[in-house]
């Protein structure tokens, strides 16, 4: 053991997670990380805002249909680097520095075969995904085409692209461990302008339309990944890897990580498969009986819009979720089991404060469609995407709160270095969104799904959401209580 990370923590002021007043350490360490996902929300509304005033409404629609797809890799990237930061976080509450650089040694280069091996099977997979949103060529429709081209385009940059969003998600973790959270705000600050510029340029000026908007995607996230890492290792001496790190790795410390990573990284993606199920629904409501797709997307422009929408409400839930997973490593390090205890009631009690704010405002921007405003032109949105819109907002932001319980629940068992009930906990909420999307639709409907549909088959459509909520809150509240009364009488976490 040393003291050289608890002395580079007050050196660099970062936080020590295991000290101090529970509510405001976990708010003061969440705030950067709120603000980053903000950031990355911002400029997802100025990319939708650039698209949505350049691009056709079908090219609009078509890279919008990608969101799902792109979700399930790309958040398998995010889940696998949280997951196994949660040994380094152990190990820095421990304040084991040679344990620190050998677990970070082994990340680094399990990430980069995960990586090249998850870029191969996104590109192989992108048609298949595609057809199973019902995007697909077609002989007879110029829009079916132009939405499936603007989908392919788009998608199969970004998962080529996919490791700079890997490095990049990887050193935040990291640094998020150490208890800085606000270094990977500065270089998002960055990034983020770095996009806009880029995607002015590719879009407007050189005219290169959807290909334009991903390659600037990827583009920035690389170079914001590199240039954190050269900061992380300038920065911290006691993290500078030297060849000896790599060579201390072992299959033991590269089992424990794996074990950390990929069930949350599956996690992640399992949930996007539910996800993707939704999105083929919503597609449905924009086809007539005979399959050709309607002008305009309306259905699929309004759901985006709305989900865009959640995405920013959604935001400081995701925030405090990502905070409690070092919140609770560190202090599972220090055997301070009672601490991540009070910490889970404390957040609680924020999140629904928060949800109360967050309900209130996503009504009143409903009204007259407001929030469609903010990422589409005017000629793009008209009664129909208002209609479906508001739709989807009324069956699922009345239960913001139960999302803000499962995202606390699923960081903190994930940072006691117990992946299994969260995996479980993701196959739960998938079965029920898929459950829900195919079959209560049709219920209310009284029949198949197309353009004809009524609204409320499509607010059964979005209750898709909410139920699976429900059903992954309840296993994780039931893990969490028993892990947590397990913890009362032990020893620090022997997560090595």
């Amino acid at each position: 053991m040393t003291k050289s990370i608890e002395k580079d923590r007050k050196r660099s002021n970062n936080r020590d997670l295991t000290q101090g007043s529970i509510w405001k350490t976990i708010v003061r360490f969440s705030l950067p990380i709120l603000l980053s996902y903000l950031l990355q929300n911002f400029y997802s509304v100025a990319d939708a805002a650039i698209c949505g005033y350049t691009l056709s409404a079908s090219e609009v629609a078509g890279v919008n249909d990608t969101n799902s797809i792109s979700f399930i890799f790309l958040q398998f990237a995010f889940g696998c680097t949280a997951g196994m930061s949660v040994i380094l976080s152990t190990r820095i509450g421990r304040n084991d520095s040679d344990g620190v650089r050998k677990a970070l040694a082994t990340q680094i280069v399990l990430s980069f075969f995960i990586v090249v091996a998850v870029t191969v099977i996104s590109l192989f997979t992108i048609n298949p995904l595609l057809a199973l949103l019902g995007v697909t060529p077609s002989d007879t429709s110029e829009v079916n085409n132009a939405v499936y081209n603007a989908a392919f385009t788009y998608i199969s940059i970004i998962c080529g692209g996919m490791i700079g969003q890997f490095a990049y998600n990887l050193i935040c973790c990291v640094l998020r461990s150490l208890g800085n959270s606000l270094t990977p705000l500065i270089f998002l600050v960055i990034s983020t302008a770095l996009n806009i510029a880029l995607d002015l340029v590719f879009i407007m000026a050189c005219g290169w339309g959807v290909a334009g908007a991903a390659a600037a995607t990827v583009i920035s996230q690389l170079l914001s990944a590199i240039a954190c890492f050269i900061f992380t290792f300038v920065r911290y001496k006691e993290l500078r890897l030297k060849l000896a790190d790599f060579k201390a790795m072992d299959m033991r410390t590269s089992l424990r990580t794996l074990w950390q990573g990929i069930p949350l990284g599956l996690q992640f993606s399992v949930l996007s498969f539910g996800i993707l199920t939704m999105s083929n629904g919503v597609i449905s409501f924009d086809k007539t009986a005979n399959g050709a797709m309607v002008a305009g997307t309306p259905a699929q422009i309004g759901y985006s819009a709305a989900c865009k929408l959640d995405n920013i409400f959604f935001t400081p839930f995701n925030a405090l979720g990502t905070a409690m997973i070092s919140f609770t490593g560190q202090n599972n390090g220090a055997g301070k089991h009672d601490r991540i205890r009070r910490g889970i009631m404390q957040t609680m009690l924020i999140m629904l404060v928060i949800s109360a704010i967050e309900i209130t405002a996503g009504l009143l921007l409903s009204v007259n469609g407001m929030y469609q405003h903010f990422f589409l032109a005017s000629d793009k949105i008209n009664s129909e995407t208002i209609r479906f819109g508001n739709t989807y907002l009324y069956s699922a932001l009345p239960f913001a709160f139960v999302l803000g319980v499962l995202l606390v629940l699923r960081n903190v068992i994930q940072g006691l270095g117990k992946p299994l009930f969260p995996f479980l906990a993701g196959i739960a909420e998938l079965i029920a969104r898929i459950v829900i999307c195919i079959f209560l639709p049709l219920l209310a409907n009284g029949g198949p799904i197309n353009s004809s549909a009524s609204s409320l088959s499509f607010f059964c459509l979005g209750l898709g959401d909410a139920v699976a909520w429900f059903a992954a809150a309840i296993l994780l509240a039931i893990a969490t209580v028993y892990y947590m009364r397990k913890l009362s009488n032990q020893t620090p976490q022997s997560i090595t």
